[in-house]
């Protein structure tokens, strides 16, 4: 299903749909202490009832099962969530393909819910309210968020001016490290209780460097097959020019509990 938002790619539409089997292959990608970190925060561990948002192939559900939580995720593509139960075949978790806005759950039945990469593409007037009623009393709602840095890694750099190339008007270009920002009518309804960004290296090989670069909402998601093939070429060679067989990319981590009022 396609998603269009006015205020992403100046509203171009995109599907990570598209994107299924090489986003699990490439986009579980997060290293170890970036789960420590959820877990430290005594989130979406052993007790507790968990909904991912937005879950995708379900990295964080089936990453983080072994802290002991009980998940559920929920992606609004029908491929996405095929791919997260075929890479979830031995773990119980209960994937649900229906868009963020329209879960419909028990009041008061979950202790946190997560948004991993998507959040601001939500409706969040609509959203909010189904947030807090889902939620236990001082339930947590825990975004988020990992990104390269174009400006402080050279092959992260140049194979973002290749995305732009292809895909001029997608957003998600120019990347610092910085706090989660959410809506101010968020606030409404939760308080902000912790927040850490940190920066880490992410091994790659020119292989998985493309197949994550790829995946990305410019390119994987919104160009045509005859684009994604235009471009895969171009940046193969990139990398051969510029990045040795393996090596780490710059990133940045970013997460942002709230408590529910």
């Amino acid at each position: 299903m396609e998603i269009t938002n006015k205020d992403i790619d100046f509203g171009k539409a995109f599907d990570f749909g598209k994107t299924s089997a090489d986003y699990g292959r490439y986009r579980d990608i997060y290293p170890e202490v970036f789960y420590d970190k959820i877990a430290e925060r005594n989130l979406c561990v052993n007790g507790q009832k968990v909904l991912d948002l937005g879950t995708g192939t379900g990295v964080l559900p089936r990453n983080m099962y072994r802290f002991g939580a009980e998940w559920t995720g929920t992606d609004i593509s029908e491929n996405q969530i095929r791919q997260a139960q075929i890479l979830s075949k031995n773990l119980n978790i209960q994937y649900l393909t229906v868009a963020a806005e329209n879960i419909e759950f028990p009041e008061k039945f979950f202790d946190v819910v997560t948004a991993c990469q998507c959040f601001w593409y939500f409706d969040h007037e609509k959203i909010i309210p189904k947030l807090t009623r889902i939620l236990k009393d001082h339930g947590r709602l825990l975004l988020l968020y990992m990104a390269w840095l174009p400006f402080e890694d050279k092959i992260a750099g140049e194979s973002e001016k290749l995305v732009l190339k292809y895909s001029p008007k997608w957003t998600g270009a120019g990347e610092k490290k910085r706090q989660i920002t959410v809506p101010e009518c968020l606030y409404k309804s939760f308080d902000k209780v912790y927040h850490e960004e940190y920066e880490i290296d992410i091994p790659f090989t020119r292989e998985t460097w493309n197949g994550r670069v790829k995946t990305c909402r410019g390119i994987g998601a919104s160009l045509s097959a005859e684009e994604i093939s235009a471009w895969e070429s171009e940046h193969k060679a990139l990398l051969k020019n510029i990045a040795p067989e393996k090596f780490s990319v710059k990133h940045y981590a970013a997460m942002l509990e709230l408590e529910k009022k």
